[in-house]
């Protein structure tokens, strides 16, 4: 649904990770997990035939150099809005480690000017718990490429 070029979104937002073994690619992928059956490169490929905005938010420091070696195609398009995220501080109730701010500072620096940096913090979330405004991360929550186009 969410690819279709009539849509009601204007963007997609992907969480980018390395994948966990070999070929370590970027995937997407929200940690812990570290496998995907849909790799960036894919999922760029089936983005592209759209005319939505992409928001990539990275959970390593790791998937962010080779993204954006996948991305630059993308960010020669001028009308496709690009957001590039990571949380890079720790916020309240964040367990998670944030993103080392000044290594993925250094790297996205150098993307064009209409790239949106949106930098953001860790929050807490507790498996098996309410967390209030999140979805269930269960496996019947997982995403697949039927989420995408249905």
């Amino acid at each position: 649904m969410a690819l279709k070029r009539r849509g009601p979104c204007h963007m997609i937002e992907a969480d980018v990770t390395i994948r966990g073994h070999d070929p370590k690619e970027p995937i997407m992928a929200h940690p812990p997990d570290t496998d995907s059956d849909i790799t960036l490169k894919k999922w760029l490929e089936n983005v592209k035939t759209s005319n939505k905005g992409i928001k990539l938010d990275f959970k390593s420091l790791e998937a962010v150099s080779p993204s954006l070696a996948l991305l630059e195609a993308m960010l020669a398009e001028p009308g496709r809005p690009v957001w590039i995220n990571a949380d890079i501080l720790t916020g309240p109730g964040g367990q998670n480690r944030p993103v080392d701010a000044q290594a993925f500072l250094s790297v996205v620096t150098a993307l064009p000017a209409q790239t949106v940096l949106s930098l953001g913090w860790t929050t807490g979330w507790t498996a098996g718990t309410n967390n209030s405004g999140e979805i269930s991360r269960t496996p019947t929550s997982v995403f697949t490429w039927t989420h995408l186009y249905f």
